[in-house]
């Protein structure tokens, strides 16, 4: 019997999913990846280490997309909302002299002061008001357990980063295909008065192929990924 699904449904105000950023620009995908999805799954089972022989398993699955946009009063589907930039100042205000503010401070790789100061100015890229059906393939060993930590999660989750808190349950259900599981996220879509915007399948398909770099092999200080490919399938007009 093939692995089965779970349907995720990611809704926020706020949402990122970085897969190529770097400390003073930190972008955001219009999609969750699979490492922040499989990142989300850590939080929930209270996992913060290396993960190598748990990330094996989910390697080669399955993981499709459907994100959602809302709906007007009369029913139509709103625009998508260009991202938002924010822009933080990294280790400003504090006094380089006190032994306990001065560790807030960014510092050389050598521990020592940054020349000009450590003060470091960055700009963060969010998705706004869009909700995602994520159909994820789970290794049939893992269902109970990866369900259970969803349900009464050991860390807080949250959507890409940790200002984006997700304004709706996360697990909505096991499902023995990824149709099925696709179809309870449609209907959830309608009820939330939500319209189609994109789809993310994985492998070749008609539509706009893009390879990614968000398939967590290692997690922990040293993480390690590899690429795999998808399809993004929007809709017109």
């Amino acid at each position: 019997m093939s692995d089965p699904y779970l349907l995720l449904w990611l809704e926020a105000p706020l949402q990122s999913w970085g897969h190529d950023s770097r400390f003073g620009r930190r972008d955001s995908l219009d999609f969750p990846t699979k490492s922040g999805v499989l990142g989300l799954l850590c939080c929930a089972r209270g996992a913060g280490g290396e993960e190598r022989g748990w990330l094996a398993a989910w390697a080669d699955l399955d993981m499709q997309v459907v994100g959602y946009v809302p709906r007007d009063r009369r029913g139509l589907p709103l625009p998508r909302q260009p991202l938002l930039r924010d822009f933080q100042m990294v280790g400003s205000g504090y006094d380089d002299q006190d032994p306990w503010e001065t560790l807030l401070i960014p510092k050389t790789s050598e521990g020592k002061k940054a020349v000009g100061g450590g003060t470091k100015m960055t700009y963060r890229y969010y998705v706004q008001d869009m909700a995602y059906a994520v159909v994820l393939q789970v290794p049939a060993e893992l269902v109970e357990a990866t369900t259970e930590a969803l349900l009464n999660p050991v860390w807080d989750l949250y959507l890409g980063r940790k200002n984006c808190v997700p304004t709706e349950f996360i697990y909505q259900g096991g499902f023995a295909t990824a149709e099925q599981a696709v179809t309870a996220g449609m209907a959830l879509a309608a009820e939330k008065k939500r319209a189609f915007a994109l789809r993310v399948l994985q492998g070749e398909h008609e539509g706009e192929v893009l390879t990614l770099n968000d398939v967590p092999l290692q997690f922990g200080p040293h993480k390690k990924y590899r690429d795999r490919q998808v399809t993004v399938q929007k809709q017109e007009g």
